[in-house]
């Protein structure tokens, strides 16, 4: 019997960065696990949809699907979007079982992954010397969402001994450029910004500006394809997997 496929379910952007960088990092996963069927999917702009994908799927005799939602808090998309999706899905094809995951959330491991794009973003501006950082991410109206955000921040701010500031690029305060200049009213004047993004798009573009604009001395990546995620996805997979056995 094969085992269930693995959907790699992104929110999706109208910037082709933003899907360029999830589809890589989908290839990652497929390298790691090239025994699995592995497909990438978008809840909305961008292609293939999920529905399309599950159709994919069914057609070449899959009955049960794993779907890992790449998303970084519990907030609306994942909670609404992806049952309501799948559900749908489920209610087009008789017999198929899908069973989502936990989204990939803000993982410690991908604390790691934060540092390396960071490391490669002081070393482009030539900066050798931080007094303070602040963690960039997209922000929600769900403050759970949020205090995940803080949550791993603290982590970070412990990690490398420096005050570390959440900031958002939408939805709730602070922006990273009020973060910023907060900092620098302290006296702080070597302010590095970390963006806990995905991939690339609108929101982490307007983060990065307004954080240089602010007096932010580098600003890293996303954290695109990167090992460590594919491995976060690996992860979901299998736990995915163990709950679609029937007891």
């Amino acid at each position: 019997m094969a085992a269930p496929a693995l959907v790699a379910l992104a929110h999706g952007s109208r910037d082709p960065r933003s899907a360029q960088t999830i589809k890589a990092l989908v290839a990652e996963v497929k390298a790691m696990r090239p025994d699995l069927r592995v497909e990438t999917a978008f809840l909305d702009l961008a292609k293939p949809s999920f529905d399309t994908v599950v159709d994919r799927l069914v057609k070449a005799g899959f009955d049960e699907i794993v779907v890992v939602p790449l998303l970084l808090t519990e907030a609306y998309h994942a909670k609404v979007d992806v049952p309501e999706v799948i559900a749908s899905a489920m209610a087009r094809h008789e017999g198929l079982r899908i069973q989502a995951s936990r989204i990939l959330g803000m993982e410690a491991a991908f604390l790691e992954v934060l540092d390396v794009r960071l490391r490669d973003a002081l070393k482009a501006a030539r900066v050798r010397e931080l007094d303070a950082l602040v963690l960039a991410a997209a922000g929600s109206s769900d403050p759970l969402a949020n205090q995940s955000v803080a949550r791993i921040a603290r982590t970070w701010a412990a990690r490398h001994r420096l005050p570390v500031t959440a900031a958002f690029a939408s939805a709730t305060p602070p922006a990273t450029g009020e973060a910023v200049r907060a900092l620098r009213a302290e006296g702080k004047r070597h302010i590095a910004v970390a963006s806990f993004f995905l991939a690339p798009g609108r929101l982490p573009d307007r983060a990065a500006e307004l954080a240089l604009e602010a007096g932010a001395v580098a600003v890293s990546d996303p954290l695109g394809a990167h090992p460590a995620v594919a491995r976060a996805i690996l992860a979901r997979y299998a736990v995915g997997a163990v709950e679609l056995v029937p007891v």
